[in-house]
């Protein structure tokens, strides 16, 4: 069964150096072909880069039939890449190894904050007609006295991870806007994953947490490990915008156009499926997939720059 790949929105980027990735081979600058139809980078393949959520060769597997709807469209071979880490994402498409780029919200931002010469055409959406985003829950146990985010001073409070958007970084910027410093008045807990700091506070282990709204309205219900009603939603974020795509600038202006028009307009499971793009059916949000893109610019991530200018976290200013 394909599927589209689920998004990476809530993945950020490590505090770890940026390496090359592995197999990236000669610049794709280095095959300049024939930019007749208004200058620059024309290239005989286009090198699709992402980061694996899951094992890469699932990845790709994922992504395979949105690689045949490119070279149809665009006449080029594409050519999938994996990556460990963003860092390997940045520095690649800083460096011309890579033209179409699949970031989460804060890597493209720091990317663009590093120099990374690429624009967002399209962001994942889970559903037709959906704002390409999601929100940051703060949740508390069914019966909890708490009421909201300022009453989880002196609390044992549930993250996901220091490298997660939604359920660490934006619930840090909710903390400080209530007047709570994260480092001093409450107890912290780094539960790994959404799942997890969901069922930790429905088991009483943490007095509150955060997670992906995905992880507390369907994901866990649907699986029967969460009841609708055990665990009260207090705090919803802004949207978080959804993971981007970024095609490289320096592309020729025609290829650029095929390619937006791909992810803004086919990529998606309604056509992909009308068209014979996938083996048997692509799946969408209900198979742990995303129905496909939407529109985006450069402006729809203002919200993850206010955040970052909020907290002055470690994580926005890494490259």
């Amino acid at each position: 069964m394909s599927r589209l790949p689920r998004r990476t929105a809530a993945a950020v980027l490590g505090v770890a150096a940026a390496f090359l990735m592995a197999a990236c081979g000669q610049s794709a600058a280095t095959n300049t072909g024939n930019a007749a139809d208004g200058g620059g980078r024309n290239p005989d393949e286009i090198v699709l880069a992402a980061v694996p959520s899951e094992n890469a060769q699932s990845l790709q597997q994922a992504y395979q039939p949105i690689i045949a709807l490119l070279q149809k469209e665009t006449g080029k071979k594409v050519r999938f890449q994996s990556a460990t880490d963003y860092a390997a994402v940045i520095e690649a498409q800083r460096t011309d190894k890579v033209d179409i780029a699949q970031y989460g919200p804060l890597s493209y931002v720091l990317a663009k904050n590093s120099g990374v010469k690429a624009s967002p055409i399209a962001a994942q959406t889970v559903t037709k007609g959906a704002e390409p985003g999601y929100k940051s829950y703060g949740i508390t146990k069914a019966g909890s006295p708490i009421k909201s985010v300022a009453d989880f001073k002196g609390k044992k409070i549930c993250f996901v991870d220091p490298n997660s958007t939604s359920g660490y970084l934006y619930p840090k910027a909710a903390l400080l806007n209530a007047g709570i410093d994260p480092a001093k008045d409450i107890t912290p807990v780094m539960t790994g994953g959404h799942d997890a700091s969901v069922l930790a506070v429905k088991s009483g282990q943490c007095d509150a947490g955060f997670a992906e709204d995905a992880m507390v309205d369907k994901i866990l219900i649907d699986k029967g490990q969460l009841k609708p009603g055990e665990v009260n939603t207090v705090w919803k974020s802004d949207i978080i915008a959804g993971s981007p795509v970024a095609v490289s600038d320096d592309l020729a202006p025609d290829l650029k156009a095929k390619i937006t028009d791909v992810f803004q307009n086919k990529a998606n499971v309604d056509y992909l499926n009308a068209n014979g793009f996938c083996a048997t059916t692509c799946k969408a949000a209900d198979d742990a997939g995303d129905w496909g893109y939407a529109k985006v610019d450069d402006a729809f991530y203002a919200g993850v720059r206010k955040v970052c200018a909020t907290t002055k976290d470690k994580q926005c200013t890494a490259s």
